[in-house]
């Protein structure tokens, strides 16, 4: 009974260890396998937090830009305009 209770005490917290690093490695991970892929049509400028349930976004989709609400029943568009042109890191310096 000794040895189960002390490979549990050791296993658990190892195996929730290892499950909680390989997430964190896909998140980080992501998009990284897709950088030679043909240039994307959807971009998310910008997004705000307001509540811990609701975040606004700013999506460029083909020139333009959508204000969107995410929440729990999904998204809402709110406004749409024009793209403003895009500042290169490089020439911002």
């Amino acid at each position: 009974m000794f040895w189960y209770v002390l490979k549990l005490l050791v296993l658990l917290p190892l195996i929730g260890g290892l499950a909680w690093a390989s997430l964190k490695f896909a998140k980080r991970m992501e998009g990284r396998f897709m950088a030679g892929s043909a240039p994307k049509s959807v971009r998310i400028v910008e997004t705000q937090m307001l509540s811990p349930t609701l975040r606004l976004a700013v999506i460029e989709f083909h020139g333009r830009e959508i204000l969107v609400s995410a929440g729990k029943n999904g998204l809402v568009r709110l406004a749409e305009a024009p793209a403003r042109p895009r500042v290169e890191a490089e020439d911002a310096q």
